[in-house]
């Protein structure tokens, strides 16, 4: 049976209705530059190897632009939303062309006089592929001369085979320039989301609305870009040409490219773009038509709120006087120097505002959420449609700015060491009664005090998950809440909870460990994904000793398994128990998945030399991840 959710209540309604005088609603500009330079609409539905529909871009018609926010979504989310959902290939000055909006990101294509410059190669190489024929049909056939990645991000790489050949790369035919060494890139492109991506997949499942219907009642667009798609081919080539400082140049179809290298900002390894001849501008994802993520709610490491501000003024001085353009891999562009340079000023002050009022009233005595409270950004910074909350949001970037200069723990002692929150709610429970509890959680709702709401009910459901009534509650509260936020990861993570406590949980719609992905993993970091495996308490009394011989890279690796650890290093041990010898494609099979190391050797993939036995203990004492673990339940 097809879920239906429920309709704004009339507080909720009246929220949203209110919220219209937060907003430069007059304000229209927006929509005449999204529009600017359109060539031509998406060619349709873009499809998987398998025929089924990965985006289709007739979705997002009830988006128009003259229909009025619905009851159920935050006017300026529908205002941002209406703007995203416009889609096609587009001319951003002569010689710049972007395909935006068949994919969270765009495609940015630079030609030059001989060959084109991809930046930036969507996050699917279906997407990018339907990207790249756009441009072959309506731009140019001209050969792809180099691609380069702006940053670490899966959404600007993902569609790399979609632009070119892993065999015109290897072969040194086409560049891909990135910034950091390359083994640094790698380490973070792929380490992010490989090592943690069970738990990555599962969180951005939520936040990114992929479990929701494309509704005004589910997910209506990510905000800086239209949608994740699920089911698509997610491909990696690693770089070849590495930025490691500011200033560095490369000549690249005839034309200039300046980078300034700006690592630690909105990825661990990011740069920004110069084109002096045709005074175009990328900052990567450091400058956007939304505020960013401080720390993303799928989950990465926090960012630095400073840097951010720091590397946007370095870009102010080295180019702000000449730049004509700048041009994201998100939204659309700024034009004229003016303009760009006002929005890449306000952007710096407004990342340097979180950044230190939070530190502020930090040294005050705040907490981080006592903090996220408190804060507003100054008129000026907050009436800018770019400074809104499309991607971060306020609150949780300014509590984030906590934890990346003050750590974990809040400053109150009663959070260093809680009872964890099962037993927590069991008490709760015990002391309050459940009655009482649904009794205090239905006056929450119907005072459209949603937050207390659910939070009062989450210790009735986590005592009780099977109480279905206790959930159903908690769902109202978490739904409204949903249909009142103005950032699209909080609407989507309070709609899909509420969908999962209704209906149970969701199977997941997209893992970011994909198979091209753990193939390009170097080989440290394929340990190490190894390691996350080991159920430590019992392997505590196995010592294991593997070398493995990759016969495709001329390299040997050893690996232990002792005290509940795994640990790799290059060379060999004197006294393995069994040596595995094969190319890494098998190798990562027989390291991943030791069980079928048998079938691998029969089959003549690798070869077992030793006690063969020692793969099978492996097996035993790996741990088994589920995508659809649970997360409104204990």
């Amino acid at each position: 049976m097809a879920y239906t959710p429920k309709p704004a209540t009339p507080a909720t309604v009246s929220a949203n209705q209110e919220a219209v005088g937060r907003y430069a609603m007059d304000d229209r500009q927006d929509f005449t530059d999204n529009t600017r330079g359109f060539i031509a609409p998406l060619p349709g539905k873009i499809l998987g190897g398998d025929g089924h529909v990965v985006f289709d871009p007739a979705n997002y018609d009830y988006l128009s632009d003259d229909a009025p926010a619905p009851d159920t979504v935050e006017p300026s989310l529908w205002r941002q939303s209406q703007l995203i959902s416009k889609s096609g290939l587009y001319k951003v000055v002569d010689g710049v062309f972007q395909v935006r909006n068949n994919d969270i990101a765009n495609l940015t294509v630079i030609e030059g006089d001989t060959g084109l410059v991809v930046i930036d190669c969507t996050a699917s190489v279906e997407a990018a592929t339907q990207g790249m024929a756009m441009i072959r049909e309506h731009v140019s056939d001209k050969p792809v001369a180099a691609v380069i990645y702006t940053h670490t991000h899966v959404d600007h790489y993902g569609g790399v085979k979609g632009v070119v050949s892993a065999e015109d790369v290897a072969a040194g035919r086409v560049p891909i320039i990135a910034p950091g060494t390359i083994a640094s890139f790698d380490a973070h492109a792929i380490g992010e989301n490989v090592i943690a991506g069970n738990a990555m997949s599962r969180r951005a499942g939520y936040a990114f609305g992929s479990l929701l219907d494309l509704s005004p009642t589910g997910c209506v667009t990510c905000g800086i870009g239209i949608a994740t798609s699920p089911g698509v081919t997610v491909s990696y080539i690693s770089p070849t040409d590495p930025i490691t400082e500011t200033g560095a140049k490369r000549d690249l179809a005839g034309l200039e490219f300046e980078f300034l290298y700006a690592p630690d900002t909105e990825a661990p390894e990011e740069m920004h773009i110069w084109i002096p001849q045709l005074g175009a501008l990328t900052c990567a994802e450091n400058a956007n038509h939304s505020l960013h993520n401080i720390q993303t709610l799928r989950g990465a490491r926090t960012r630095d709120a400073r840097n951010f501000a720091r590397y946007l003024d370095e870009t102010l001085q080295r180019w702000g006087d000449d730049v004509q353009v700048h041009y994201g891999p998100h939204t659309w562009p700024v034009w004229e120097n003016g303009q760009v340079t006002a929005f890449l000023e306000s952007q710096r002050d407004t990342y340097k505002y979180i950044h230190d009022q939070a530190l502020r009233l930090a040294n005050k005595g705040y907490t981080p959420l006592e903090a996220a409270e408190e804060i507003e950004l100054p008129a000026e910074l907050g009436r800018k449609w770019f400074n809104r909350g499309y991607h971060g949001t306020l609150h949780h970037d300014v509590r984030a700015v906590f934890h990346k200069e003050l750590g974990l723990w809040d400053g109150d002692p009663v959070s260093l060491h809680p009872h964890p929150p099962v037993e927590t709610a069991q008490r709760f429970v015990d002391l309050i009664g459940a009655d009482q509890i649904m009794a205090e959680g239905r006056r929450a709702i119907e005072a459209a005090d949603y937050r207390w709401a659910a939070q009062i009910l989450h210790t009735l459901v986590f005592a009780q998950p099977d109480n279905q009534a206790a959930r159903d509650l908690q769902a109202d509260a978490y739904e409204q809440m949903g249909y009142q936020a103005e950032g699209p990861q909080w609407r989507g993570i309070f709609l899909t909870a509420a969908r999962e406590l209704r209906e149970g949980v969701l199977p997941a719609a997209f893992v970011t460990a994909s198979e091209d992905s753990i193939l390009a993993m170097p080989v440290d970091i394929l340990f190490d994904f190894a390691a996350v495996h080991l159920i430590g308490d019992q392997a505590a009394d196995a010592d294991l000793r593997i070398d493995f011989a990759f016969t495709d890279l001329d390299q040997s690796w050893t690996m232990r398994v002792r005290r509940g650890v795994l640990n790799a290093r290059r060379g060999t041990s004197p006294d393995p128990q069994l040596t595995v010898t094969g190319p890494k494609a098998a190798l990562v099979a027989a390291l991943l998945k030791p069980s079928s190391a048998g079938q691998l050797a029969q089959a003549g993939k690798i070869r077992l030399d030793g006690d063969d036995s020692a793969l099978q203990t492996l097996a035993g004492l790996y741990d088994e991840f589920d995508p659809d673990f649970a997360m409104v339940t204990p």
